[in-house]
């Protein structure tokens, strides 16, 4: 009897311990509230190609951690820009030096999966977004045999529409605006000369927006540009195909700073920002029928070289990450204007900025010379910053780009 009660009893306690730990690890998972995906650029593996560290974030104390496996190949080299579909299920990282974009499918656990490779028309992709249906990306160059980095030309913007089934898979080589064939849209100025070279830096779309700004820099007269674009899609004359449309908003481009770096818009719609490196400053526009029409105050001062910004899915607040000082300045935002709250440090060269979809609590960057990401909480209340337990946190070299997705986007479609 007493043989058979300690082996009962041991049981029991195997069991109670067995219960114990399935109930601690699915805790542990419950907490996972976002995935991060931070591209790396420096050449890794036995193809030179860049990576993507996939980290999970921890609800609660904002932790991050990759997961296992993590990181992955980008599937090109010099992977420079990202964006995520509109359902969240699917990852898409621009590779520069390969022109080309890839498309991932995101796992429930995080993991990407790499589906389709397509080409862009132009040369050296360095920006994407995602409106709807539709993937966007900007080159550096157009697709002209005029044009090398011995011969700079004006960049140029590619619409990619996404197929439903299967899901989100980019489809090349569509026309854009017309039956003429051109799959692409030159960036142009009225009155200025076509041998100055327009390099666009950054795109912005909202998932359900209307409206695709470009950033870009005239590198000839040192002037910066704010090109807008209203979005649509008409059915080609050709091939009764539905094809993406970019038609410039009333007044555009407008001549904004010297040298822009980055473009946001608040979720509404209602006002677009852009930073502008040379001039230490943030552009603020209000989006209007008539185009845009500039906001009192407007530039407002931030640190030294401001790369990347981002406003909360509030709309009450704007980050600007300063990659010279390495601080992320934070600013309230009232009918589009920006007044500075405070600045807080990062690691070194800060070049690009996020903040997680599925609570608007957390904010990271991804800081390019010490190959870390700095986690922040956010406060709703006041918009203040307070450091992420356990931060900084540890990516592979040089990273460049930041994009989120919320744990549990996939299973929820």
């Amino acid at each position: 009897m007493r043989m058979k009660f300690n082996k009962s009893g041991q049981l029991i306690l195997v069991t109670a311990a067995s219960l114990a730990a399935a109930s601690l690890l699915s805790a542990c998972a419950s907490l996972t509230v976002d995935f991060v995906f931070v591209s790396s650029a420096k050449a890794a593996g036995t193809n030179n190609y860049g990576e993507i560290d996939v980290f999970e974030v921890n609800s609660e104390s904002g932790h991050m951690r990759q997961i296992p496996t993590s990181p992955f190949p980008s599937g090109g080299r010099n992977p420079v820009a990202e964006a995520v579909s509109t359902d969240q299920t699917t990852l898409y990282v621009v590779n520069e030096d390969d022109n080309t974009i890839v498309q991932f499918t995101i796992g429930n656990d995080g993991k990407v999966y790499p589906q389709n490779t397509v080409n862009t028309p132009g040369v050296f992709p360095l920006a994407t977004a995602v409106s709807g249906s539709i993937l966007f990306v900007a080159d550096t160059y157009q697709p002209l045999p005029t044009c090398s980095p011995a011969a700079p030309c004006a960049g140029s913007v590619a619409a990619y529409p996404l197929s439903a089934s299967p899901g989100n898979v980019p489809q090349a080589n569509v026309p854009i605006n017309s039956c003429n064939g051109l799959d692409y849209v030159p960036l142009t100025v009225p009155s200025v000369p076509t041998t100055d070279v327009i390099t666009p830096v950054a795109l912005s779309a909202l998932p359900k927006g209307s409206n695709l700004f470009v950033a870009a820099t005239d590198t000839t007269a040192g002037v910066g540009y704010l090109f807008g674009f209203a979005i649509g899609a008409l059915t080609n004359c050709t091939n009764n195909k539905v094809v993406p449309t970019l038609t410039p908003l009333t007044g555009s481009p407008w001549m904004t700073g010297k040298q822009l770096s980055a473009v946001t818009q608040d979720p509404t719609g209602s006002f677009v920002f852009a930073t502008d490196t040379a001039g230490n400053g943030v552009y603020a526009y209000a989006i209007g029928s008539g185009g845009l029409t500039a906001i009192g105050g407007s530039p407002f001062s931030t640190g030294n070289k401001p790369s990347a910004i981002v406003v909360d899915a509030t709309g009450k607040y704007a980050y600007v990450a300063n990659s010279l000082d390495s601080t992320v300045e934070a600013y309230s935002i009232s009918g589009g204007a920006l007044s500075e709250i405070a600045t807080y440090p990062t690691d070194t060269q800060p070049v690009a900025i996020g903040i997680d979809t599925a609570l608007n609590q957390y904010l990271y960057t991804a800081n390019f010379l010490a190959n870390t990401v700095s986690g922040f909480e956010l406060s709703s209340s006041a918009g203040t910053l307070f450091l992420s337990q356990g931060t900084p946190f540890t990516s592979n070299a040089n990273p460049t780009a930041i994009v989120t997705v919320t744990h549990g986007a996939v299973a929820k479609q």
